[in-house]
């Protein structure tokens, strides 16, 4: 069947019939109060959604709305270039899948299997030639490892992010990592506030700045640190060694009323610019969305709901035909904007 699968859209009515009742695969992803995902239903599964109001979740994506393309069109005519180079690795393109774990938590496990899951995201962006991030959930253990699987069916091409459990337990899995060659490390110190992790007495801890110095000792390959939503933390990342963050609130996943990703970036890169490498997540949907959160000051950025959706549409094929369709927007709004490669993308496109 999937070698009928040609287009995004074809992708996205499979997962739309597919996720009927979890994920209405809207075409604006947005966390309003009325959609499926959302509601107001409180007490209930988390489901795909954004904790509690789903605020939070709402908010990445109205953070992102406000900004708009500067178009600069009385030009040479040109091909832009999207490669982007991560820790050393040459990929097509500035965007990488976000490290969504636990299909299970989604309510679509009966649809596909974590270890489904986890190779059709790295497999699929390999395809596309970029990264597959892989996270951590309360299924996950160091005997079953789905994501660092995949990544070494990959040959290492991808970056392995554990919640934030026990020291041991997270230095464990980074050696297990290492030993497979993955690309980078790291943790989603926001995991502290997981509601899959602590319904399931899985425990998870805040992270001090010695705790991440230990963890950046542990391994010889680059820590990332996710979930830095404010100056301070990303700060205390640098001190303590890391060699990128991510900004991200976790998809609003993890504590109602923040602001959106793309409204705190600007201070973060204020402060920290050059220093570390910033990534950041929440609310990107195409490649109009990425240009805006390179503007900003982003070196790269992740998605992940999308990515729920091209699992469930395609597999493999689905993941390469999104991260496909990402590049190609990228690369419109660049050439719209007069930016030849990444580094052309500075504030002054945007109003």
């Amino acid at each position: 069947m999937t070698t009928e699968i040609q287009t995004i859209e074809d992708v996205r009515k499979i997962a739309r019939d597919k996720l009927k009742g979890i994920c209405g695969v809207y075409k604006d992803c947005d966390g309003d109060p009325g959609r499926l995902c959302q509601g107001q239903s409180y007490g209930r599964a988390l489901g795909i959604g954004g904790i509690g109001s789903g605020t939070s979740f709402n908010n990445n994506f109205l953070a992102l709305k406000k900004y708009k393309l500067k178009m600069k069109l009385v030009e040479e005519d040109f091909t832009p270039d999207t490669s982007y180079n991560f820790f050393g690795k040459m990929l097509s393109m500035p965007i990488m899948a976000a490290s969504v774990a636990g299909v299970n938590s989604f309510g679509s496990d009966s649809l596909i299997t974590e270890q489904e899951f986890c190779r059709s995201v790295v497999l699929g962006c390999k395809a596309a030639a970029t990264l597959g991030w892989r996270g951590d959930t309360y299924t996950y253990s160091l005997e079953n490892s789905y994501g660092i699987n995949a990544i070494a069916e990959a040959d290492g091409f991808g970056v392995k992010i554990v919640k934030p459990r026990d020291q041991e337990t997270i230095i464990k899995f980074f050696k297990k990592a290492e030993k497979i060659d993955c690309v980078a490390v790291g943790v989603d110190i926001d995991g502290c506030g997981s509601y899959a992790m602590a319904t399931h007495n899985k425990p998870v801890f805040k992270k001090s700045v010695e705790d991440i110095k230990e963890l950046v000792s542990s391994t010889k390959l680059p820590i990332v640190i996710k979930g830095v939503m404010c100056v301070e933390d990303a700060s205390k990342a640098v001190e303590a060694g890391a060699s990128a963050i991510v900004v991200s609130n976790h998809g609003g996943r993890v504590l109602d009323h923040t602001p959106g990703t793309a409204d705190v970036l600007p201070y973060i890169v204020a402060e920290i610019k050059g220093k570390i490498k910033i990534i950041v997540d929440g609310g990107i949907r195409t490649g109009y969305d990425v240009v805006k959160m390179l503007a900003l000051g982003a070196d790269s950025v992740l998605i992940g709901r999308d990515i729920i959706r091209a699992v469930v549409g395609a597999g493999t094929k689905g993941v390469k035909i999104h991260m496909e369709y990402m590049q190609n927007t990228l690369q419109k709004a660049m050439k719209m904007t007069n930016c030849k490669t990444l580094s052309d993308v500075a504030l002054d496109i945007l109003y």
